[in-house]
């Protein structure tokens, strides 16, 4: 067995997985999954469909985006990837999709209103939508700024990055991460339920309320508080 086969096979599930969620279209969209005791993370090919895809064709790159192991280029969005892990040590795993809600959410530059207990079972705030990024961060090493982009909001906003797991970036698209690919991925469906949620929420009722603080108190701790009782 190599040395990194399981993140090889963990980011080949996972990217799989986004295609059969209907999370991405053609080639767009990328899953990676991360060894933390290498530093290292295994990461789709740029541009080579879902279908064409094997975990050995899964690029090992180091968490300064240089390519360790792999014949093919990486995903075009590997320096984003990269800059999370170096400055997030407790993701295992992160997502991109261009998946239609969250994507049109993230082009009219709105975070997604927190409106119903599905949101709050995941976290309990909006979800944030990074502004589009700056002309001389667009000049400069773009994807790499990307990561700084999304760091950047967070530290802006005061968020956790364990706490919440999904952005939107601005006129681009969205990003999730978690402690491993399989849950990166989970992250990008839920997002993507949300934004549909409140997208169609919106439709009904343009003056819809935003969900009453108590209520989401109570969905997250449900889930994810000291005394959290949901599940087995």
């Amino acid at each position: 067995m190599g040395k990194y086969d399981s993140i090889k096979q963990a980011a080949y599930e996972a990217n799989m997985q986004i295609d059969a969620f209907g999370l991405v279209l053609f080639t767009f969209g990328n899953v990676s999954a991360a060894d933390r005791n290498e530093e290292v993370f295994a990461i789709k090919p740029s541009g080579v469909p879902y279908a064409d895809l094997a975990p050995e064709k899964m690029v090992i790159v180091d968490f300064d985006a240089n390519v360790i192991e792999g014949e093919l280029r990486p995903s075009s969005d590997t320096k984003t990837h990269a800059v999370l892990y170096k400055h997030w040590p407790e993701i295992g795993g992160i997502a991109h999709t261009h998946s239609t809600h969250a994507t049109a959410w993230a082009q009219s530059l709105k975070d997604i209103p927190i409106l119903g207990t599905t949101h709050a079972d995941h976290l309990t705030v909006d979800v944030p939508c990074a502004p589009p990024m700056a002309d001389e961060m667009i000049e400069g090493n773009y994807e790499h700024q990307t990561g700084f982009q999304i760091l950047n909001l967070f530290e802006e906003r005061n968020l956790s990055y364990k706490e919440v797991e999904m952005i939107l970036v601005g006129n681009h698209a969205p990003f999730t991460w978690g402690g491993s690919a399989e849950k990166a991925v989970y992250n990008s469906a839920v997002l993507e339920q949300l934004a549909e949620m409140a997208y169609l929420s919106l439709q009904i009722d343009p003056d819809v309320s935003r969900m009453k603080d108590s209520l989401i108190k109570k969905h997250y701790d449900r889930k994810h508080g000291d005394d959290a009782y949901y599940g087995q």
